[in-house]
């Protein structure tokens, strides 16, 4: 398909792509807290929880959302795209990818960019417990990318996957991640690895064999934490293995759901793998949009809501019509 032309016209002051990623991630409010969390077990012995929301009436459409790096269910992001497609009549489903609703999860292992068999456990549950005909899948960022990963790996998707939405999405792991250690997202990385880095002295604390308070120390990048833990943990042998078989560009051309991928031009996190346009333009179900604002998540509107939600949101109910 050739690319989208997008119509986000941000108001003056957020065409600055750090006001808009700070703005929509620290300042952003949205009161919309979830009804219920439920925890699932893996098939691994881990869990995860996972918050619903509930459509007024009685329906049969499900969207399921994916958070980013360090995020969880409860993030203004999220929020806002569940409040969208539940005021619409839709179920949602939004995962915490394990060990990030606020309990550490059973094993060493945690989530990273590429672990799809999650969102597999939480559609196999779903269809197994439910009788939704139609489910939508949306991922930000970290979310994103294993969304995308998902649907180009599968040759065999379950047939209630009708539409699906990436937004702010790393496709190349490793490139963005040189894009994220640059001078001018420093306060970003930082604020990365002071997260992740408390998150890894609580599991030393669980898994003392496995992790060393000295080793945790002395990350101080995003790749050292990467090289450390995530790769390990996950069963590769290093950080470049990781961004290498979990980057979603090389699923792209694979992907036989209608399938929207909303990255900003100026989304300082993204280098120019983020934009695939040539895998857009050979594929009849990937669609691409690149907003020249927009940040990183950080679509704002003026007194409605944010651009990238109305946009996911009505992608997905056109192709909903569509397949029906």
């Amino acid at each position: 398909m050739p690319l989208l032309a997008s119509h986000y016209k941000p108001p003056t002051i957020f065409r600055n792509p750090d006001l808009a990623t700070i703005y929509a991630a620290s300042l952003r409010k949205v009161s919309f807290p979830s009804e219920k969390r439920e925890r699932l077990d893996l098939p691994d012995g881990d869990f995860l929880d996972i918050d619903h929301n509930f459509a007024s009436v009685k329906t049969e459409k499900l969207v399921i959302l994916m958070h980013g790096l360090a995020g969880n269910a409860q993030r203004p992001y999220m929020r806002g795209m569940a409040k969208i497609f539940t005021e619409n009549n839709w179920d949602c489903l939004a995962m915490n990818f394990r060990s990030c609703s606020g309990e550490i999860n059973r094993l060493y292992r945690s989530y990273n960019a590429g672990a799809t068999e999650d969102l597999k456990a939480v559609l196999d549950k779903v269809l197994i417990e439910k009788s939704y005909k139609s489910i939508a899948l949306v991922g930000f960022s970290l979310g994103g990318n294993l969304l995308l990963k998902y649907l180009g790996e599968n040759k065999k998707l379950p047939v209630e996957i009708k539409a699906a939405a990436a937004v702010s999405t790393p496709c190349d792991l490793g490139t963005s991640l040189k894009e994220i250690n640059k001078t001018r997202n420093f306060l970003y990385s930082k604020r990365f690895i002071k997260k992740l880095k408390k998150a890894l002295y609580l599991r030393q604390e669980v898994f003392p064999q496995e992790l060393h308070k000295k080793d945790i120390k002395s990350c101080n990048s995003l790749l050292a934490i990467d090289e450390l833990y995530t790769s390990k943990a996950h069963g590769y042998k290093s950080a470049s293995e990781y961004y290498e078989k979990c980057s979603c560009l090389q699923f792209l051309p694979n992907i036989e759901v209608p399938t929207l991928l909303l990255n900003a031009k100026n989304d300082s996190f993204l280098s120019p793998n983020s934009f695939p346009e040539n895998e857009a333009e050979n594929s009849k179900k990937l669609f691409l949009e690149i907003p020249k604002y927009g940040g990183h998540v950080g679509f704002i509107q003026k007194n409605k809501p944010y651009y990238h939600e109305e946009r996911v949101f009505n992608f997905i109910i056109e192709n909903l019509n569509t397949s029906l």
